[in-house]
């Protein structure tokens, strides 16, 4: 069981403040993941507009958006 700060003050949570506690944590481990996620997928997506415009082929238009000029 962890330990929460009161005042100053470290006590035990009671079970609806782990329960809590736990449920706000894995929010924010997946709200990371999920990021982390979409990150990569549009590095994907840039990779592979470079690639296609140095070999001269046709984009997506999700590739062609993912261009800022």
């Amino acid at each position: 069981m962890d330990k929460i700060q009161i005042n100053g003050t470290a006590r035990d949570m009671t079970a609806e403040e782990q329960s809590l506690h736990d449920s706000e944590k894995a929010k924010l481990i997946e709200a990371t993941n999920q990021r982390k996620a979409d990150k990569e997928a549009k590095d994907n997506l840039k990779a592979s507009a470079k690639a296609k415009l140095i070999a001269g082929e046709a984009l997506t238009e999700e590739e062609a958006n993912t261009i800022v000029l």
